[in-house]
């Protein structure tokens, strides 16, 4: 194995004085990171270097933010510029922020206005709040498996233990941890995602309550899997039948499987839209926009959506660069390409190997699932995912210098900064670790 040493000593020394160890449960040894997560020095481009020197090719990518490459030079500038010339926050407006908003207008196909944030889970609680204010109902549908940010509101059966979960057609909510306030599950409706008939069945049954549908178009946070033929479709027309406000969670998809992400790679226009990540060029900006009408109850003052570092110049000037490179026409082709190509030579490599499994994804968003059988939801990830194979495959690759997540239920990414190299020395990565893989199952 390669020598981490000097990532064991750190992560010993930041137990100290960092709860944990590390700033968020994905790096944390209980999510993979087992025994210590790796110790960064730096990255550039599509590599990033250990503080025990080793170099990886990066699939990882800062879980997703890096879309172009780590330390990107039209980003780095922008945010140089900006700091050197102008500042960092003023709690004031500064032009900048009318040109992004601009922009994300003008690339996703559900947003007439947008308001600025700083993370993810700011702008879906901030959805949240936008869709009961207009809809004057209480209640959420929510999908068990997908993960929505850390707010008390919405972190509850992202993975849920099985037990504690109820049965399948009705499923209960189940608070990922201690600490969130009894009663705040009465406010949620927990569904399988891909299940077209239940979800028709609670919003027939239960629409006058409902304020708001969120959820991923491509479930990202239990590995990747795709929404079923239709179901999108599905879900909005059931949800402008009822007037229930349709919510896309795009952190991870927005600008990534498409400039307009997953809505416009399927066709599909929500109420309101989240994102995040992929705009940023590794920044924290995020963003929650969508119709007009409901927009304006942020202008009517009828909701608030406050926020001292919301449309900070450092985030907007990161921000302004990275979409002004995604806006040059045929930029994704040439991503999707080296992508497709990645993907279909780990499948066709693994599959050649007499494993059982599926690479399943779009574009630069995708995941190996050691399973025998389709995954269509959480639950069938829980019961047909072989995550101990996954980790023996993640160990075999890294050993070889390729990098990615090492928990079977989160993805690996492509940006924009890999190259043709990068495809072919991660294939023959995959070709040196089948032989180890096929010998550690024995």
């Amino acid at each position: 194995m390669k020598a981490t040493v000097e990532s064991a000593r750190l992560f010993a020394q930041a137990q100290e004085v960092i709860a944990s160890g590390v700033n968020s449960t994905a790096r944390a040894p209980r999510s993979g990171w087992s025994p210590y997560p790796l110790f960064v020095k730096h990255g550039k481009g599509s590599r990033i270097l250990d503080v025990d020197g080793n170099e990886f090719i990066d699939y990882l990518l800062g879980l997703g933010p890096m879309l172009l490459g780590h330390c990107p030079e039209q980003v780095t500038k922008a945010v140089v510029d900006f700091v050197r010339e102008r500042g960092t926050v003023f709690a004031l407006p500064v032009a900048d922020e009318i040109e992004l908003a601009r922009k994300i207008i003008d690339a996703v196909p559900s947003v007439e206005q947008v308001h600025l944030a700083n993370t993810g889970t700011e702008a879906v609680l901030y959805a949240i709040r936008l869709a009961r204010a207009y809809t004057h109902r209480p209640k959420i549908i929510r999908f068990e498996g997908m993960y929505h940010g850390f707010s008390d509101a919405v972190y509850w059966s992202k993975h849920p233990p099985l037990e504690k979960a109820g049965p399948e057609s009705r499923p209960v909510a189940v608070p990922q941890g201690p600490g969130l306030p009894k009663g705040l599950e009465d406010s949620l409706v927990i569904l399988q995602w891909n299940d077209g008939e239940a979800l028709e069945r609670v919003i027939r049954e239960r629409g006058e309550q409902i304020a708001a549908v969120i959820t991923e178009p491509i479930m990202c946070n239990t590995g990747c899997i795709l929404p079923e033929p239709r179901y999108l479709e599905l879900m909005r027309k059931l949800t402008r039948e009822m007037g229930i406000v349709l919510i896309f969670d795009e952190v991870i998809t927005g600008f990534r499987v498409a400039l307009g992400g997953a809505q416009q790679y399927y066709g599909v226009t929500p109420d309101l839209t989240v994102m995040a990540k992929g705009f940023g060029g590794g920044f924290p900006v995020a963003a929650v926009g969508g119709k007009k009408e409901i927009m304006q109850l942020v202008a009517d003052g009828k909701v608030s959506m406050a926020g001292t570092y919301s449309g900070n110049g450092i985030a907007v000037s990161a921000a302004n660069a990275t979409l002004d490179f995604l806006m040059t026409p045929g930029v994704y082709q040439g991503l999707f390409d080296k992508s497709e190509r990645l993907r279909r030579g780990i499948s066709e490599r693994l599959e050649s190997a007499g494993l059982h499994i599926n690479v399943v994804g779009i574009g630069p968003l995708f995941q190996v699932w050691f399973a025998e059988s389709p995954i269509r939801n959480y639950r069938d990830a829980v019961h047909y995912a072989r995550k101990d194979l996954f980790r023996m495959w993640w160990e075999e690759m890294m050993e070889r210098g390729v990098l990615f997540h090492p928990n079977a239920f989160e993805n690996l990414f492509v940006s924009f900064a890999h190259n043709e190299t990068d495809v072919e020395s991660t294939l023959k990565a995959v070709d040196g670790a089948v032989p180890e893989l096929r010998r550690r199952m024995r």
